[in-house]
């Protein structure tokens, strides 16, 4: 990956050799979208050269990606960590698919704590000072988290065709629903190996006495390894992931819309279309996250593919700053969830709102204004929350087990 080093990937030099991208002997150290982190990819003999003004480095630049970043970092925490609380508080939540969810609540949370404020960081200091293991770390760690809610959105997908599309009304068992998650992590981690693998730490001369640390990919064979390896994970990333949701919820909204299962009808009409009415509801939901998703990843994705089929593309000077904002506007997916969740679901709507209720009335409580207060697991050695009953008997009221 690129570094900043006054050009920083837009080093629009005419001389053959000078440019950023890496010599057949130095490896494939160019852009790579499966890096979340722009991690430099400086091969040697720049020594005393000089590149062009770099746009991230000026003030006003900074401030805008310092305000967004810090955004999408705060919203993501609270929204995903509030999703993951209450699947966990509120029983009528613990469902298969709201497992799932969860899980991709905590591929986001990975993002939004281990990857945004490296790369924050990184981008506007231009070297990394994080040290070798970290080096290491944080690529595998962002791959995994994007390889994970890739396969999860899936999952997701493909659990829902077969309960819609075939009347299987026996939903997945919880257990086999954590094995299918654990699977999915040992899945993310196998296909994320390579970038914690094929990856150098070590400093890098840009004039005497100017040293910087760099951070870089580091293939062992041909020049091309780098590009078949991004070119393979842009397809299984983003591609056949999309094709295969696609294709699952065309077949779920043409059953949904034209047909209602012979179980629905008769004496139990009423409920039928109830739970037919419920399941289109969800569907949207489910479907509005995959939209999301995909039209946030789809500018990066376009960079990246773009960067890989024509080198050219690093000789913009405006390379780092374009490949910076795509990447804001694809790490936007990791708070979104959220939010569609509260817009289009019942369940999630009343169980953020009672979590806020909780805690205003929980300090009210301990005012003396409300008399009736509920201790969470016993309440034992003083140290328990404490939730106010009649919110508490109100949100399990409201909450539908069969919404989600």
């Amino acid at each position: 990956m690129t570094s900043d080093m006054e050009a920083v990937g837009a080093a629009n030099t005419t001389q053959a050799g000078l440019r950023l991208l890496a010599t057949p002997d130095d490896g494939p150290n160019h852009l790579d979208y499966r890096d979340y982190a722009p991690v430099p990819a400086l091969p040697t003999g720049f020594e005393g050269v000089s590149f062009p003004e770099d746009p991230i480095r000026l003030l006003s630049v900074q401030v805008v990606l310092i305000l967004a970043y810090s955004t999408i970092i705060v919203l993501g925490v609270l929204g995903n960590s509030l999703v993951i609380y209450v699947i966990y508080r509120f029983k009528t939540l613990r469902t298969v698919t709201n497992f799932f969810i969860a899980n991709l609540a905590v591929a986001d949370l990975l993002v939004n704590t281990l990857c945004l404020p490296f790369t924050l960081v990184y981008t506007l200091q231009g070297e990394w000072k994080f040290g070798g293991t970290l080096c290491f770390l944080l690529p595998y760690a962002q791959g995994l988290a994007v390889h994970v809610s890739t396969v999860t959105l899936n999952v997701i997908a493909l659990d829902r065709h077969r309960c819609i599309v075939y009347h299987l009304e026996t939903r997945m068992r919880k257990d086999v629903c954590f094995g299918v998650i654990a699977l999915t992590w040992v899945l993310s981690a196998v296909l994320a190996s390579p970038l914690a693998i094929f990856r150098e730490y070590g400093s890098f001369t840009l004039e005497p006495g100017h040293t910087i640390q760099v951070c870089t990919e580091k293939w062992p064979g041909k020049s091309t390894d780098g590009t078949i390896y991004s070119i393979s994970m842009l397809i299984l990333q983003y591609f056949l992931p999309l094709s295969i949701i696609s294709f699952a919820y065309a077949r779920i909204w043409s059953k949904l819309r034209g047909h209602v299962s012979p179980a629905e009808g008769g004496a139990n009409s009423s409920a039928g279309s109830e739970r037919h009415r419920r399941r289109r509801k969800t569907t949207k939901m489910l479907v509005t996250m995959v939209v999301v998703f995909a039209v946030s990843w789809l500018p990066f994705h376009a960079f990246q593919l773009a960067t890989d089929i024509d080198n050219k593309v690093l000789d913009m000077r405006d390379f780092r700053l374009l490949y910076t904002i795509f990447h804001v506007v694809a790490m936007c997916s990791t708070f979104a969830n959220p939010l569609v969740y509260g817009w289009m679901n019942r369940n999630y709507r009343a169980a953020f709102l009672a979590v806020f209720k909780c805690r205003r009335g929980a300090d009210r409580g301990r005012s003396g204004r409300l008399d009736m207060v509920h201790p969470i697991n016993g309440g034992g050695g003083g140290r328990a929350k404490k939730i106010v009953l009649e919110t508490q008997e109100a949100v399990s009221a409201q909450l539908n087990a069969t919404d989600v």
